[in-house]
């Protein structure tokens, strides 16, 4: 897992993995670029090329977008943030995140950020990029497992894998995409246990 918010970063980490992948190539290496805030479409590519993993900063659009639209990067720059769709169209496994402590621990809210795109102002950045409540769902559980080499063990309920799981107060496929964030836990499953939240 190499830290690369930058497109500089991520050019650096590309060319280095491509040399250690030819003088030692692994399948399944599942090396994964975190953060990836202003990846390029090449860059993804030749991510998806390398057979490498993304863990996407989603929480950023929320928190940063709007600074980095009025300040830093510009309206373009800025329609290509975190760009999750393109990854999953080049079968890149992606995965979400909070950053936590640098934005709050919500996985719920980190959902919405993919799947809204929405900033702090309510501006939306990079409409194309947004994915389905459902694949945002899979980065926060499923995809963020399969980043870690734990898929055998967490991140979907199947046979054979630990039974963790959350109890939310509706189903966040039957509610309109905007309400994902609000969605209340009402408990949890964690090791055998459940807690009910208060």
């Amino acid at each position: 897992h190499i830290h690369t918010k930058g497109d500089e970063a991520v050019e650096l980490m590309l060319d280095a993995l491509e040399g250690a992948l030819a003088l030692w190539p692994r399948c399944d290496h599942r090396h994964t670029l975190q953060h990836c805030q202003v990846i390029d479409h090449a860059q993804l590519r030749r991510a998806a090329s390398q057979g490498l993993c993304l863990n996407m900063f989603a929480n950023h659009l929320y928190y940063w977008g709007d600074i980095h639209r009025e300040r830093t990067l510009g309206h373009e720059r800025c329609q290509r943030l975190e760009p999750l769709a393109t990854a999953r169209r080049l079968g890149i496994p992606v995965a979400v995140h909070s950053d936590a402590p640098v934005t709050p621990l919500s996985p719920l809210f980190t959902a919405w950020c993919a799947v809204m795109r929405e900033t702090a102002s309510g501006r939306v950045l990079g409409k194309q990029e947004r994915v389905s409540v459902r694949e945002a769902l899979e980065m926060i559980t499923l995809g963020a497992a399969y980043t870690l080499r734990l898929d055998h063990l967490v991140g979907s309920l199947e046979i054979g894998k630990f039974a963790d799981m959350t109890v939310l107060d509706q189903n966040p496929l039957d509610c309109p995409p905007g309400d994902l964030k609000d969605i209340g836990v009402l408990a949890t499953v964690l090791g055998g246990r459940v807690h009910v939240a208060e």
